[in-house]
């Protein structure tokens, strides 16, 4: 019995079968996840330290090499490669396959805690998961032709991104690009010096001008109010009436010192 023959014969068996066949696979569809990126599970995981300006030798000695050896003590660590540079330095430690990244990059972060004391003051360290499904998979451009950049930064960062961080599968937010807007005081140096002020009053005088904090308590009719302090300093007119220095002479306000102020907008990144 030739195949042409045997398939005639059993002609309803196999229309039965394909479509058994068909209505299986369009079930499973329906139920197979989709995603942007297979799930794949890197073993690697990079960590960028941050060190102020230090010249690349000193930062080798003073965090690349300490960082590489608490790491190189982590459980499944199979080789670590480090790039320094000035005041920065990339560490990638590559572990066996089949082991539990999240769990290792936990460990990761708990053994360079463990040296962080020993490492330079104002040293900063970020770890992440060398996986597809950590990076940023979508993006929105905002322009426009009537606000400032730095009325779009603020618009991205106190609006739209508490506003996307709740929808479902979001896991972190970033925003970059815009302006930051920044006072800048040129004050003159000859008539700080008949004075007898320096620079570093005039910095310490506007730092301490420019805060925010709670003052106490106050409770009425079963209330209770918290009081605020606020100085802050929100426009030229501010600074300029910023008082440096108070004494038996009287009062010395910034703008005695004959300073020039201006507004900047400055690039920032998020």
């Amino acid at each position: 019995m030739s195949f042409t023959h045997w398939m005639q014969r059993h002609h309803r068996f196999i229309l039965f079968l394909i479509t058994v066949l068909s209505v299986g696979g369009i079930v499973v569809s329906f139920q197979m996840p989709v995603a942007l990126f297979p799930h794949v599970d890197f073993p690697r995981v990079v960590i960028s330290l941050e060190a102020g300006d230090r010249p690349a030798d000193q930062m080798v000695i003073e965090v690349t090499q300490p960082v590489e050896e608490a790491i190189r003590a982590v459980p499944g660590v199979r080789s670590v490669r480090s790039t320094t540079s000035r005041g920065s330095a990339d560490i990638s430690v590559n572990f066996d396959w089949g082991e539990d990244m999240v769990s290792a990059m936990l460990q990761v972060e708990s053994y360079i805690n463990q040296v962080r004391s020993s490492l330079p003051p104002g040293t900063s360290f970020t770890v992440r998961r060398m996986d597809p499904t950590v990076f940023p998979v979508l993006a929105y451009s905002l322009t426009s032709d009537k606000l400032s950049l730095v009325e779009l930064r603020d618009i991205a960062l106190y609006q739209l991104r508490p506003l996307l961080s709740t929808v479902r599968g979001v896991a972190k937010i970033g925003v970059q690009g815009g302006a930051e807007a920044e006072y800048q005081v040129m004050v003159d140096p000859d008539r700080i010096d008949a004075l007898g002020l320096t620079i570093d009053d005039v910095a310490r005088a506007l730092s301490a001008s420019n805060v925010i904090q709670a003052v106490g308590r106050m409770e009425d009719h079963y209330k209770l109010y918290l009081g605020i302090s606020d100085t802050r300093l929100r426009g030229l007119k501010d600074i300029e009436e910023t008082i440096v220095r108070s004494g038996e002479d009287g009062l010395c306000a910034l703008k005695t010192l004959q300073p020039c102020l201006r507004q900047l907008a400055l690039s920032g990144y998020g």
